[in-house]
């Protein structure tokens, strides 16, 4: 993939060239607060690399789930502002994707000027099932730029027009954050220092199938926490109360407990879990052995004995990979095994250990702790594209920019 640096090369320079970026500034807001801000500050490298060159950056990101239409709670306009202040500079907020406005808006930008569309699924091209509606609204976005550039880790899982259609129709480059991304999680498929533990957590066991199967290829131990451990007790025989359980994925879980076995890599499950009577912060809870979970209780986290287990179990992991909570840790009564096991990763990072946080709710977990991401040796910014980058799956975003 060519870099920046190679596309400067193939350009005669970026000075005067209007460049299209594919950012990820998909964070979570509370009305208009940006309560986690870690993508847009892990965009911030690539858009100045280009604005300092003298590229005139046209920066393009979704926000949210909209249905093709524009609902102001998606409004990429607090996000802009955050970029501003975080870049120094001053950013354009653009109150459309493409049209009158943002071709004026692009038209009048100087050398160095950072432009921000508004949020491109609220054009229903973006998304759309069908190869000729996408090229339709990738056609009107590569036509403000004269190169793109692709920095959003977090959707180059997904065949969308600004993503894959727009890397069709201009010279392209990978982005720093991109490029860095591939790189790690490239090791952590490849050639990881072993010993390497993966921590797996989350709702649903089966939105990590593919994952778990090709790990069991690759790591020596995994760790299963969160909502989708209730599936693998099931599968060992223990009955799991009003547990969120995947019955139908029973028996797959079966097959990977003696695939692992097989191989002779440890999986490793809670034996005590904190149960309560409802889904609720003052919900009553306690902590029970995890083949003991009564019938009219459910698991909200791992329990205190399985936390020190946990970390025993990665206290001499090298590479240590994590995605997903180990409980309900936005409620402060089952949040201490994810605490537990976010401490862990800080420790293994001062020993020198290869730590990486797997993006969505784990990196939402450990700033919410109050860590640093210096605290850990990589936070990613794709949750879904780690997970299927590491399954061996080809990613469309990432196989466009291949020349």
């Amino acid at each position: 993939m060519r870099t920046i640096e190679d596309l400067s090369a193939e350009l005669g320079g970026l000075a005067g060239r209007t460049v299209l970026v594919r950012s990820d500034l998909n964070v979570p807001l509370d009305g208009s607060t940006i309560t986690d801000d870690g993508r847009v500050r892990a965009s911030v490298p690539t858009i100045t690399e280009l604005s300092d060159a003298g590229a005139r950056v046209v920066v393009t990101a979704h926000l949210g789930r909209p249905k093709g239409t524009p609902e102001a709670r998606y409004s990429l306009a607090p996000v802009a502002a955050r970029l501003g202040e975080l870049l120094g500079r001053p950013v354009t907020f653009v109150e459309e994707t493409v049209g009158e406005k943002a071709t004026a808006a692009v038209q009048g930008m100087a050398d160095g000027d950072v432009v921000v569309l508004e949020n491109l699924r609220f054009n229903a091209g973006e998304t759309a099932k069908t190869d000729q509606d996408r090229a339709d609204f990738a056609r009107q976005l590569a036509g403000l730029a004269d190169a793109f550039v692709s920095d959003g880790f977090g959707v180059v899982h997904r065949a969308q027009a600004s993503v894959y259609d727009v890397a069709r129709l201009l010279p392209h480059a990978v982005g720093g954050l991109v490029r860095s991304e591939v790189d790690i999680m490239h090791r952590l498929r490849e050639d990881p220092e072993r010993p390497y533990a993966v921590i797996l957590g989350g709702a649903k066991v089966s939105d990590k199938l593919g994952v778990i199967e090709s790990l069991i290829t690759v790591a020596d131990r995994l760790l299963i926490g969160g909502g989708m451990v209730f599936t693998f007790l099931k599968a060992q025989g223990h009955e799991v109360g009003k547990s969120l359980l995947e019955e139908d994925q029973v028996e797959t879980v079966k097959g990977y407990l003696e695939s692992a076995a097989e191989r002779g890599v440890e999986i490793v499950l809670p034996t005590d879990i904190v149960v309560a009577d409802a889904f609720a912060a003052d919900a009553r809870h306690e902590v029970v052995a995890a083949d003991a979970i009564p019938a009219d209780m459910m698991g909200l986290d791992i329990g205190p004995e399985s936390e020190k287990l946990f970390v025993e179990k990665l206290a001499d992991a090298r590479t240590v990979f994590w995605n997903g909570p180990m409980g309900a840790f936005e409620m402060e009564p089952f949040a201490s095994g994810t605490k537990a096991v976010a401490a862990s990763l800080v420790e293994r990072t001062k020993d020198g250990a290869m730590t990486v946080v797997g993006g969505g709710d784990s990196a939402a977990a450990v700033r919410d702790f109050g860590y640093a991401d210096s605290d850990f040796g990589h936070i990613s910014t794709g949750g879904g594209a780690s997970l299927e980058y590491l399954e061996g799956k080809e990613l469309p975003g990432l196989s466009v920019l291949e020349d």
